[in-house]
């Protein structure tokens, strides 16, 4: 049978390429998958213990039997993670979407205003800003990647649990892939409720799960080089390659 593998991040540079096609036998599983890409990329070896991986758009284990046509990311820890502009419908009938993912400028004020409401009595906005150096290290501009379309099924997963967890009317997540100089909004999030206390508790929670669970890479431009930006490690419920529990 045949799959579909796919890099992101530092993994993309490690393979040469951002995508494979790999034969393998029937009953093969994600495990089989990575033994054939250690024995070609001795270097992946290294990066095992911090991988995740996903099968058709969603978080898989080693042992996750694969089938023809299968697609198999390989992904490095995220470094946050449909095009279109604003979150709003395609018209005013349409409910508002709540995740977006843009490779345009970010409109702030145009989303803000496709979400509020006459009974929201707080608006709360982070915008994640592209800044002008790395400890010390001048940055000259930002590159991110992302798994589009399970990023955004991650993105919209987390503002439907960040409404049934805390006590807000919506939120709305918008992240920009692509080129970002410095100064541009990379992310946005906005959480609209009754009063600031959970608006401000729930766009908390939402940059910060963002950050850990969204496969979305960030590589960052210097006048020397370029490096892919460490991510945080993946959350427990994400499966990973770790090189303990892995046997080629």
């Amino acid at each position: 049978m045949q799959i579909r593998i796919l890099f992101f991040g530092v993994l993309k540079d490690l393979a040469g390429g951002a995508s494979d096609t790999l034969d393998l036998p029937e009953n093969a599983t994600v495990r089989d998958t990575l033994a054939h890409y250690q024995s070609k990329i001795p270097k992946l070896k290294e990066s095992l213990p911090s991988i995740a991986v996903a099968v058709n758009q969603r978080y898989a284990g080693l042992d996750t039997k694969l089938r023809d046509g299968d697609e198999v990311a390989l992904l490095p820890p995220v470094s946050g993670g449909s095009d279109g502009g604003a979150i709003e419908g395609d018209s005013a009938k349409e409910e508002p979407r709540r995740a977006s993912i843009v490779h345009d400028r970010i409109e702030t004020a145009r989303t803000v205003e496709s979400i509020k409401q006459p009974e929201d009595g707080a608006v709360v906005i982070f915008e994640g800003i592209v800044r002008n150096q790395t400890r010390g290290r001048k940055t000259l501009y930002l590159e991110y990647e992302a798994y589009e379309a399970m990023a955004l099924h991650e993105m919209e997963s987390l503002v439907q649990q960040v409404l049934k967890d805390f006590a807000i009317r919506n939120a709305a997540i918008v992240h920009r892939l692509g080129r970002l100089e410095i100064g541009e909004t990379s992310v946005l999030i906005v959480v609209v409720s009754a009063h600031r206390a959970a608006a401000f508790e729930a766009c908390r929670w939402l940059i910060d799960t963002l950050k850990r669970t969204v496969p979305i890479w960030k590589k960052e431009h210097f006048q020397d080089g370029a490096v892919w930006v460490d991510g945080e490690a993946f959350p427990t419920g994400a499966p990973q390659a770790n090189s303990s529990h892995f046997r080629s």
